[in-house]
C-alpha cells in the first residue's frame, strides 16, 4: 500500500478526509497538531478517529502558536458567537489562525519525506468556510510546488501531492460523503471552544457552518451540545 500523511484535527471534515484517503488504498499516516487551541477535546477526538478509521499510525506534534497569538483560538480574544440564523460576517475572521496551514502541512511534508510517502491530504475547503485564505485551492497548489523545491526528495524527482477533496464540496456535500464511508460523526468535535468533554457551543461559526451542512444534507444532527 502507498503511504499517506493525512492531517487530522478531530473535526468532521478531517473525519471524512481520513475515509476518503482510507477508501483510495492509502496506508493513512495520522498527523495532529497541538498548536495552542483553546481546547485538546479535538486531539482527543483526532486519536480517536485515527484508531477506529484504521489508521497505520497516529501522531501528535506541539507547535506553539499561543507564544504569537493574533486569533482568538490561540489568545484571549473572543470567539464571536450568533444565532442560528444570523448571517456568518464578511472577510476573514478573528479565528483565523495566522499560518496555520502552511505550519500543518509544513510538518506533514516532514513526516511524508521522513516516510518514503509522496502524497498528504488535508482537509481545507473552499466553499462553505469561514473565509480563511489558507484553504483556497491557490494555496494547495503553491504548497504542492513548494514541496517539490524545498525537499530533498523534491529535487530527486519525488513530485508531492496535496490532495484536498473536499475543497470544492459544500458542508451538506461533506455530510453525505461522510455517511457513504460510514464517519461516525458524534465522535468528531468542531466548535471553536468546546468544553472538556467535547461538547459543542452551538453558536460560533464552526457549529453554524456544521449544523447547517447536517441540516441542507437532510441528516440527523448528531452533535453533542452542552447545556
Amino acid at each position: 500500500m502507498k503511504r499517506a500523511v493525512v492531517l487530522v484535527s478531530g473535526g468532521m471534515d478531517s473525519a471524512v478526509t481520513l475515509a476518503i484517503a482510507r477508501e483510495q488504498g492509502f496506508s493513512c499516516h495520522a498527523l495532529s497538531v497541538r498548536y495552542g487551541q483553546r481546547h485538546s477535546a479535538e486531539l482527543d477526538a483526532a486519536a480517536e478517529l485515527a484508531r477506529l478509521q484504521g489508521a497505520a499510525e497516529h501522531k501528535t506534534v506541539h507547535v506553539d502558536l499561543r507564544s504569537i497569538g493574533g486569533s482568538a483560538l490561540t489568545s484571549d480574544i473572543a470567539v464571536p458567537e450568533h444565532d442560528a440564523d444570523e448571517p456568518l460576517d464578511a472577510g476573514i475572521p478573528v479565528t483565523y489562525v495566522p499560518a496555520r496551514n502552511t505550519i500543518m502541512l509544513s510538518v506533514a511534508l516532514g513526516w511524508a519525506e521522513v516516510l518514503g510517502a509522496d502524497d498528504l491530504f488535508c482537509g481545507v475547503n473552499a466553499v462553505d468556510y469561514s473565509g480563511y485564505p489558507d484553504c483556497r485551492p491557490e494555496f494547495i497548489e503553491a504548497f504542492e510546488k513548494l514541496a517539490r523545491l524545498a525537499t530533498k526528495a523534491g529535487v530527486e524527482g519525488h513530485g508531492f501531492r496535496v490532495h484536498a477533496p473536499l475543497i470544492r464540496m459544500s458542508k451538506a456535500d461533506i455530510v453525505r460523503e461522510g455517511l457513504r464511508l460510514g464517519v461516525d460523526f458524534s465522535r468528531t468535535v468542531s466548535c471553536y471552544q468546546a468544553d472538556a468533554d467535547g461538547r459543542a457551543c452551538g453558536r460560533c461559526d464552526a457549529c453554524l457552518l456544521r449544523a447547517q451542512g447536517f441540516r441542507a444534507a437532510g441528516a440527523v444532527d448528531v452533535t453533542r451540545y452542552a447545556g
